[in-house]
């Protein structure tokens, strides 16, 4: 692989999609590079559940031969996460329960990529179901960071995130419903936002996010800078008629004296789950230039924390279980050890009564008005995305700061956000023994560009580095 193609591939996706637009290059090279870049370091990464380099050269060669190259995202090669409909490729969720399923239809926000002109490589790896923060199945297999083939680069968007870091996809789509595009990204150095649910629409995502996962879960797409982000969330949001929870929230563009009159809370911990010193410093530095920008930066955290994160157990764990049991009954022998973990996390509590579903579902929205009160001063929130770096396969328990720090407490900074519906961005910002770090900036309900916006100027302080396995050796 030549070292042109390696810088290219590495490029953010704006700078890609113009050198497409200059005729620099054309769609078959960009193809051709991200091609070379994936036999390179799949094998390592195992970071796609369905990938044709040949279909791909097809499609590459078609772009070049059409005039129409003014769409937004014309040529640009992106992945999808396989819990995602892709039309022709295998979305299959990380089951053997599901092996070989191959959509007929596009989710719409596929539809909608493909229609702004994206090119897409492939489907993306994810734990089976999606319901855990490590990327492996019985299926596929496990997926590793490039940052360190021994480590996790989490889940459930993990083979999209590990795809994006090192260069095979230069974008993509992932799905969050306790920080599945988040976790991830923080794990691999990338960016993300997990979106107010309906902002891009969910319509078409496997299994559906109905019931307290249209509160909860979200697609979002995923990208090595905030920029790239920004521009997918732009070309990709908007009301799908056909989905009741997409409201018809008009896309905002703020401008920089716009966004400082959001006064920007920060925290670098809940008070009852340590985190590392690299990750209080990370949350540190991104405070820091976000005031040197002219931001109003001040400690703050919501006294709501640990009620959301019970109730986020209450959904994901102890629902998402008996959302599932009339697939799986009868099947746990196929089930993967990652998917059996999560049923046992929700056998260790009795089951939930009609009425104490009814009551958690009242309390959904009673708590969340609460914390949108407390958030009146501090519209934006500033915190971390875990208490830890990407944790290496398998791990479950981490001694930080002299405290037991358990597997779903370790991530509980995303959880919260999951519950309030809000959307939350992530921005790489510092590092732990060569493991990036990221951060996390949450805005209210519907001012996602908030989020974006106060994320990108983060992220230009800081920024993507490329994992060394991206690099020529």
């Amino acid at each position: 692989m030549s070292q042109s193609d390696l810088e290219l591939v590495l490029l953010p996706a704006v700078r890609q999609l113009e050198m497409l637009r200059a005729r620099e290059i054309s769609v078959t090279e960009l193809a051709e590079a991200h091609i070379k870049q994936i036999d390179r370091l799949e094998p390592y990464l195992n970071a796609f559940a369905d990938f044709d380099a040949d279909r791909v050269r097809v499609q590459a060669q078609a772009m070049d031969a059409t005039s129409k190259s003014s769409a937004p995202l014309h040529g640009l090669p992106v992945t999808v996460k396989s819990s995602i409909a892709t039309a022709g490729y295998r979305c299959e969720i990380g089951s053997r329960l599901n092996q070989d399923d191959i959509p007929r239809q596009d989710a719409v926000v596929v539809a909608r990529m493909r229609a702004a002109g994206a090119l897409i490589l492939g489907t993306t790896n994810c734990p089976e179901f999606l319901m855990a923060y490590e990327t492996n199945n019985l299926l596929h297999g496990r997926t590793n960071n490039p940052w360190d083939l021994d480590r996790s680069p989490g889940g459930s968007s993990g083979g999209e995130s590990a795809a994006i870091a090192a260069g095979l996809s230069s974008a993509g789509l992932g799905s969050d419903s306790g920080g599945s595009v988040r976790v991830p990204a923080h794990f691999t150095g990338i960016c993300s936002i997990k979106p107010t649910p309906g902002r891009i629409p969910g319509r078409g995502h496997l299994p559906p996010c109905v019931g307290p996962f249209g509160v909860l879960g979200a697609i979002g797409p995923m990208a090595r800078t905030m920029q790239d982000v920004s521009l997918l969330f732009r070309t990709l949001s908007g009301q799908d008629r056909d989905d009741p929870l997409s409201a018809p929230v008009p896309l905002r563009t703020p401008n920089l004296d716009e966004l400082r009159t959001n006064a920007i809370g920060f925290f670098e911990d809940d008070g009852l789950t340590s985190v590392t010193s690299e990750t209080r410093a990370a949350v540190n530095a991104a405070a820091q230039a976000l005031r040197d920008a002219g931001f109003r930066v001040s400690p703050f955290r919501p006294h709501t924390l640990e009620q959301l994160r019970k109730l986020w157990w209450k959904f994901f764990v102890q629902c998402g279980a008996m959302f599932y049991e009339p697939t799986i009954r009868g099947r746990h022998a196929q089930l993967s050890p990652i998917f059996r973990e999560f049923l046992s996390m929700a056998d260790s509590v009795s089951a939930l009564t009609s009425t104490e579903l009814l009551n958690a579902w009242a309390e959904l929205d009673l708590l969340r008005e609460k914390t949108l009160e407390e958030m009146s001063e501090f519209p934006v929130l500033l915190c971390p995305v875990a208490s830890i770096p990407a944790f290496r396969h398998g791990e479950r328990a981490w001694n930080v700061e002299g405290k037991a720090v358990k597997y779903l407490d370790a991530v509980r900074y995303t959880q919260w956000f999951n519950v309030l519906a809000a959307p939350a961005a992530v921005v790489p910002v510092g590092e732990s023994e060569g493991l990036p770090i990221g951060v996390q900036i949450i805005a209210r309900p519907f001012e996602d560009e908030t989020a974006l916006g106060i994320a990108s100027i983060v992220d230009a302080a800081f920024g993507y580095r490329p994992p060394p396995i991206a690099l020529p050796r």
